[in-house]
């Protein structure tokens, strides 16, 4: 069954619109999504409104649970703590007891779905660009499942363990080998940290045995408009367009 995998929606509407049409287009049968519906942009009841009525799996992140009571926000920068107060202003009493209910980890037979590490997931450990061999040892070592998909980072990778190799897959679209372990960040739709704006996703095909990052333009104006009238800090909307 063709799946489009999503992260990191952050209450950007227009992104996760654009994510899903795309999907859909690629005729994706089941959605998952990896967490952080919440934070940052300015329609998080409409966000988690579509992520409830489409994803067939959803995982909770950290600022999913910090906007609903589970995590202590001193740890965020002065601009993430900006928006989750506001979030929690926002959102909905609804949507807030449907995300403290998500589980942390999702099992799907031989794949594993996370917002962040495998490795103490409540920790919100990064599988990020610039990890060292030791940490993707750690992190493949956490789970015995073959496919492991992640977020959290905003930053869309593909890692390989094969047999005592682990190394990062230079590429956008790989073929799932026998004798490979995969561990892939999806990167984020809502608010992309590589450099590229544009709303980030995966389609994961078993009948072709494939995981394909995928890229797909929003329109970030009307982002980052909603962003400034909502009284969110203007630095989370001038980002938007570097893609940082």
């Amino acid at each position: 069954m063709k799946t489009g995998i999503f992260s990191d929606v952050h209450g950007n509407l227009e992104a996760l619109s654009a994510a899903m049409a795309a999907m859909a287009e690629r005729k994706v049968e089941r959605y998952w999504c990896l967490g952080d519906l919440v934070g940052y942009c300015a329609n998080p009841n409409e966000c988690v409104a579509r992520v409830r009525q489409t994803a067939e799996a959803v995982v909770r992140g950290n600022h999913d649970a910090a906007c609903t009571g589970g995590d202590d926000i001193a740890s965020f920068n002065q601009f993430a703590r900006q928006a989750i107060l506001w979030t929690i202003q926002h959102l909905s009493d609804e949507h807030k007891e449907w995300i403290k209910n998500l589980p942390l980890t999702v099992t799907r037979d031989d794949i594993l779905l996370v917002h962040a590490s495998p490795n103490d997931p409540a920790s919100w450990h990064y599988i990020h660009t610039r990890m060292r061999v030791g940490e993707m040892v750690r992190a493949f070592s956490a789970s015995p499942a073959r496919l492991i998909f992640v977020g959290h980072s905003h930053q869309p990778m593909i890692l390989v363990q094969k047999g005592d190799e682990y190394f990062r897959f230079l590429g956008d679209r790989i073929k799932i080998e026998t004798d490979c372990r995969y561990l892939v960040n999806v990167g984020s739709s809502g608010q992309p940290r590589d450099g590229n704006p544009r709303a980030a996703y995966v389609i994961y095909d078993p009948a072709e045995a494939t995981v394909t990052i995928e890229r797909v333009p929003y329109d970030t104006e009307t982002t980052k408009r909603k962003i400034r009238d909502a009284g969110l800090p203007e630095m989370l909307a001038d980002r938007l367009d570097a893609g940082s």
